[in-house]
């Protein structure tokens, strides 16, 4: 009989695989990539036209010569590895390092991993597409030349081991941007004034939120404007003008992609990007489910598609059908709004059979797999589903020449809602109207309730947040979202804390270089479009080395340049004050994984270390000692006392010298902006140029 072997790239998928296939199939896997550039060196023929240099990864020797012995046995080869640029890739390394005979050998590819799946796979195998393998080859030599050309240059700068990336580094200058934003931010004031009335025969008061006057909406912004608005208001009689009835559709949500499944398991399981990938991959490859053996839940997870195959519309729309009902199946789907290209290879995340339920499954998933699973099984449920529909009540209110406002909605049919709702459907529900109201209704004023404000900063970027705006502007695609983040927050070059991310000492001196020296690196725009050039490769409409070949001599000049300019700058270790407690020498300041720190120019006699606290030269408002620029424990910098913990001061801006000549406080620096530190008192003034130089 004749052997066929099933080559993957999981150890885990062998177990499910084998499953399927009869005696006749060998599953066997190669534990992802088994060749690679090497690591001591950019492993990039410049000179002869850019050809990349490959060696087996180190540790991949035994794994290699396994499968060559059972490629030996074989009639022929079916390599299933992932399907996407990276899965196409490693089918083309494992041809040439098995050297595997093209007429044995065919490619094979599934959207997920069930016998049905699998079975159809076989009927169709094909060559390995090289516009994938090139569109892969060419995002890792161009990655490796942006790392191994620039990361030198921040080494000699910087003087740890730091490191550049293509993605990477434009992914710090967003966070670095939306960090400078935030600290230039200055609060406005404003005011919000409620009505509580009475409305006749009924207890409960009626709120209703101050909206304008009879020529439209006014924004309060002080209270003389809030308590002048009142007093005009208290002799009035409150009348309803109009009541307004409407109806509202929300429709059904689409189902995940990479991106929105990273977004959502974000916001509803606090999972890190890294954990939710994690666990899609399980789910993917295999879980041993009581009764079924091992089954793939879930399709595969890597896409930035939305589009569902017929077969698995079908399967869904009958489910639903049969549980809730005719009138919750969708008439038609949501379609994604146009905008960056779409690789349209692969399916959405979803079950891969919408009948294995949660519960049904529950008992042999872990907690995490549970959640994730749910999650993905309720979205795609609710993408086949109707819209929700809202009926919404809008009553104006007038006391004299004034106007407020009520607005209510209830759900009249809950659609999609009555299998998922997310955070943002949550926030949308608004009241219910305590009692029914027409234009006689009689009404009168109870309390005021006005409330002073300050508009709030844009929000610190979070894992969630990052991945959506580098989406959005077309940066990376779904396999490199979370290595991104996880490199980051590797070199420490950010922080994450409760869930936000914060820029480093370190990422802030790495980001100010970068952008220094290579602004088209870190310039969103030129990764974007390095993207869509890199699907063209894909497509087959641009040669893998006209890319290569014009990105190499422009990041080639920067280099030159750059180290020409670091060249003039002879970094000498910066001599402090701080006497070695233990030699009795002048201790200097160097940068450490941490940022900066003191220590002992003995070393490695007297390896002596101290933290480094930078005095900016501005007294405490406290305690009068100095105010030194400080980190908290995940490294974010603040301003804190030199008398800590004797003197609690702290301030995330820079304090100043000089004091607001309104109320005496002290004041900080917010962009090219010096601001009262209460924001109560809100003066605000123009930074001068001296002051700017003494920063």
């Amino acid at each position: 009989m004749a052997k066929y072997l099933v080559i993957v790239e999981s150890p885990a998928k062998v177990k499910t695989i084998k499953k399927f296939l009869g005696k006749n199939y060998e599953v066997a896997a190669s534990n992802g990539h088994v060749r690679d550039l090497p690591k001591s060196q950019m492993g990039i023929d410049v000179e002869h036209d850019f050809e990349p240099k490959y060696i087996t990864i180190r540790g991949k020797g035994d794994i290699l010569a396994k499968l060559r012995k059972e490629v030996k046995k074989a009639d022929k080869v079916y390599l299933a590895t992932d399907p996407d640029r990276e899965g196409e890739a490693i089918s083309w390394h494992l041809s040439q390092a098995l050297k595997l005979d093209e007429k044995n050998t065919q490619r094979i590819s599934f959207n997920e991993i069930t016998q049905n799946a699998v079975k159809a796979s076989l009927k169709e195998p094909r060559k390995i597409d090289m516009n994938l393998v090139d569109a892969q080859q060419t995002r890792r030599i161009l990655d490796r030349m942006v790392g191994y050309e620039i990361s030198p240059l921040l080494w000699a700068k910087v003087k740890r081991g730091l490191s550049a990336g293509r993605v990477q580094s434009v992914a710090l200058r967003i966070i670095c941007d939306r960090e400078e934003e935030i600290a230039a931010f200055i609060p406005e004031e404003y005011w919000t004034l409620d009505a509580k009335l009475s409305v006749k025969g009924q207890k409960k008061p009626l709120p209703a939120k101050f909206h304008g006057d009879e020529n439209g909406k006014i924004a309060i912004s002080n209270k003389e404007e809030a308590d002048r608005i009142m007093t005009e208001i208290r002799g009035e009689e409150f009348h309803v003008l109009e009541v307004k009835k409407g109806e509202r559709v929300k429709k059904a949500p689409l189902p995940f992609t990479t991106s929105t499944l990273q977004q959502e398991a974000s916001k509803a399981l606090n999972f890190p990007i890294s954990k939710t990938m994690r666990i899609a991959q399980q789910l993917y490859e295999g879980v041993d489910i009581k009764g079924q053996g091992t089954v793939g839940l879930i399709t595969y997870l890597r896409t930035d598609s939305v589009r569902i195959s017929e077969e698995a519309d079908a399967q869904a729309r009958e489910y639903i059908s049969g549980t809730y009902g005719e009138n919750y199946v969708a008439k038609q789907t949501t379609a994604k709004k146009g905008g960056a290209k779409i690789q349209d290879a692969h399916e959405a995340i979803r079950p891969s059979d919408i009948n294995r339920t949660p519960v049904m499954v529950k008992e042999s998933l872990s907690r995490d797999q549970f959640r994730l699973y749910q999650l993905i099984w309720k979205r795609f449920a609710a993408s086949r589903m109707s819209a929700a529909v809202y009926e919404t009540t809008n009553v104006k209110i007038g006391a004299g020449k004034y106007r407020f406002t009520v607005s209510a909605s209830k759900v009249a049919f809950d659609g999609f809602l009555s299998v998922y709702s997310s955070e943002e459907d949550e926030k949308e529900k608004e009241g219910v109207l305590p009692c029914s109201i027409d234009e006689n209704t009689e009404l009168s004023l109870k309390e005021f309730d006005e409330k002073q404000h300050f508009t709030q900063p844009p929000a610190h970027y979070t894992e969630a947040s990052l991945v959506k705006t580098l989406e959005e502007l077309g940066i990376g695609r779904p396999s490199t979202y979370s290595p991104t983040i996880t490199t980051l927050l590797g070199r420490r070059y950010i922080v994450k804390e409760a869930k936000n991310l914060y820029v480093t000492e370190l990422g802030e001196v790495v980001n100010q270089i970068m952008k220094e020296s290579f602004p088209s690196i870190v310039d969103e725009h030129f990764t974007a479009n390095m993207e869509s050039l890199l699907d063209s490769v894909e497509e087959g409409k641009v040669n893998w080395k006209t890319v290569v070949r014009n990105f190499y001599p422009d990041l080639d000049a920067a280099v030159k340049a750059a180290q020409k300019d670091l060249e003039k700058v002879k970094i000498e270790d910066e001599v402090s004050d701080v006497i070695c407690d233990v030699c009795g020498r002048n201790m200097v300041v160097k940068y450490g994984p941490h940022g900066k720190f003191l220590a002992c120019p003995g070393f490695p006699e007297c390896r002596n270390t101290k933290p480094y606290l930078e005095k900016i030269g501005v007294s405490c408002p406290k305690c009068g000692k100095e105010i030194v620029l400080r980190k908290t424990k995940k490294g974010r910098k603040y301003y804190g006392c030199e008398n800590n913990p004797e003197c609690d001061f702290m301030s995330w801006s820079r304090p100043v010298a000089k004091k607001c000549p309104q109320c005496g406080g002290y004041m900080v620096i917010k962009g090219n902006k010096l601001v009262c530190a209460d924001e109560q008192c809100g003066y605000v003034e123009e930074r001068k140029n001296t002051e700017k130089e003494s920063e």
